[in-house]
């Protein structure tokens, strides 16, 4: 006689077949193989014998962890952050040879059973409803991390990236601090790439945009001034939950990890320029928004018009330069043509770069330092009057920015080696020539002098640079066969002919 314990699904599945065929329940649990009081049971409860079967509410095995878990329970109550690993590696430092690295699985399922059955309650996110046209979002993303070299050197920057909420288009721009002067390029970068507006921008309380500013207010004041000229309605998210921005946030995690891959495909990291990675970056977001034509071409349908043209994305500011040739932008310094000192120049404040005007003409322009307390110098707007002072290079504040490259430092201890009493007026005289000559030049041949042992000076670099501009220039001839003429008359007579025809 067939055990009802012992009764496999297969056997129920044919039972229930037979159920129909047969003419009574006996027959029928007959031939599946089962004794009829079982075969009532299972028609009644319209179950399978797997579905019927109940967790052991015993343990097959001690828990290793059992004498330990309320001091592992406390550490997760108050450090709720804290990972399974980390946790085990506690114990083992505290119970030392108790814990094998096999029991880690054990811990790590424990944990993740307390915090699903006691933890703390998760933050629930809130799918939206997304209508076409209606709402666009962007905020920045630090890209850093990614391991990007431009030209063998760490590229520290961010992208501001797009997204349009219902169709998940997407672009970016790269740029290098949340300020308003970034947020406005990658803005209108990415209206003018779409070809319209949506009716709505949400960001996140761009905090740290705000603190590039001296006060809210004004602010709010410029960036509402470009939502307005472009038709669209500003919105943010509260100050302490920007996972409100949640669309772009989840978008900011699909593209970072989109570049990984794509790095790992490409087999380097490293870009020559940044144009090379910013192209890099444009065909990763082509292709994905190839994805994406048919919700594209849905929005694009009720999108607003652009104006007729941008707006200057950048921020104006009038300044005095001092007498040190320089201006103070952001708690940076710049230096400019001694000439303006004393005038007043207009800079105009972009994401990557600064522009100086100065009588409605562009007088410099120059890339933008990142972060505070930082300098550029430029070594030409200054060296006449250094070469005329050379002791006040030995205390120069901004020192550091006066050797343009590695090898005028190196140059420059080797001077205070050789000849430390004219060091300053040596080095302040190779800076000229490299002013007057050729940085590139002059960088060349200070290499060549340390390479070959022989001693450093202005005079020598000097003689070194004639003796190459002495040099006569070798000119390319190009010799060009002449051609035979017949064979453009012979050309001429057969289209006439054709003609004729």
């Amino acid at each position: 006689m067939q055990r009802h314990g012992m009764v496999t699904d297969e056997q129920v599945r044919r039972l229930r077949k037979l159920s129909n065929t047969e003419k009574n329940q006996e027959i029928a649990a007959s031939k599946a193989g089962m004794d009829p009081t079982t075969a009532r049971r299972y028609l009644g409860l319209e179950r399978l014998p797997s579905e019927l079967k109940k967790e052991r509410p015993w343990r097959t095995r001690e828990d290793p962890f059992g004498e330990v878990w309320d001091g592992v329970q406390q550490q997760i109550q108050e450090s709720p952050g804290l990972e399974a690993k980390t946790l085990f590696e506690w114990l083992q430092r505290e119970y030392p040879g108790r814990f094998s690295d096999g029991q880690i699985r054990t811990l790590q399922r424990r944990i993740k059973l307390w915090r699903v059955t006691e933890g703390p309650a998760q933050e629930v996110y809130f799918g939206q409803k997304h209508t076409p046209g209606r709402l666009c979002a962007s905020d920045f993303t630090h890209m850093t991390e990614l391991g990007i070299t431009l030209d063998g050197q760490t590229f520290e920057h961010l992208v501001y990236h797009f997204v349009l909420t219902y169709s998940n288009w997407e672009t970016g721009t790269i740029c290098y601090s949340e300020s308003l002067e970034s947020l406005s390029e990658g803005w209108q970068n990415a209206v003018w790439e779409l070809g319209a507006v949506a009716v709505e921008h949400r960001t996140d309380s761009l905090s740290s945009a705000v603190n590039n500013m001296s006060n809210l207010e004004e602010f709010n004041r410029r960036y509402e001034g470009v939502m307005r000229y472009y038709g669209v309605k500003p919105q943010h998210t509260n100050p302490a939950s920007p996972n409100e921005n949640g669309d772009c946030e989840q978008s900011h995690h699909r593209f970072k990890r989109a570049v990984q891959q794509e790095l790992l495909l490409r087999g380097s990291r490293e870009f020559a320029t940044r144009a090379e990675y910013a192209e890099f970056l444009a065909g990763l977001f082509r292709r994905r928004n190839q994805l994406r034509r048919a919700r594209v071409a849905e929005e694009l349908k009720v999108l607003s018009e652009l104006p007729k043209r941008q707006l200057e994305a950048c921020t104006k500011e009038v300044q005095r330069v001092s007498r040190n040739a320089t201006i103070s932008i952001r708690n940076n310094f710049y230096s400019l043509a001694s000439q303006l000192i004393g005038e007043r120049v207009e800079v105009r404040i972009y994401g990557g770069h600064l522009e100086v005007w100065y009588g409605g003409e562009l007088a410099e322009r120059l890339e933008r330092l990142r972060g505070e307390g930082r300098a550029a110098i430029n070594y030409r707007h200054i060296i006449h009057s250094l070469v005329k002072k050379p002791g006040a290079f030995a205390h120069y504040r901004f020192q550091a920015s006066l050797f343009p490259r590695l090898i005028f430092r190196v140059a420059y201890d080797e001077l205070q080696r050789q000849q430390p009493a004219q060091a300053e007026r040596e080095y302040l005289q190779l800076l000229k020539l490299a002013a007057e000559e050729s940085e590139e030049l002059v960088a060349t041949v200070l290499r060549e002098l340390l390479d070959g042992g022989e001693a450093l000076s202005s005079n020598r670099v000097r003689e070194e640079l004639q003796a190459r501009g002495e040099q006569p220039a070798q000119v390319l001839t190009v010799k060009i066969e002449a051609v035979a003429l017949q064979s453009y008359d012979q050309l001429l007579g057969q289209d006439s002919e054709e003609v004729a025809a």
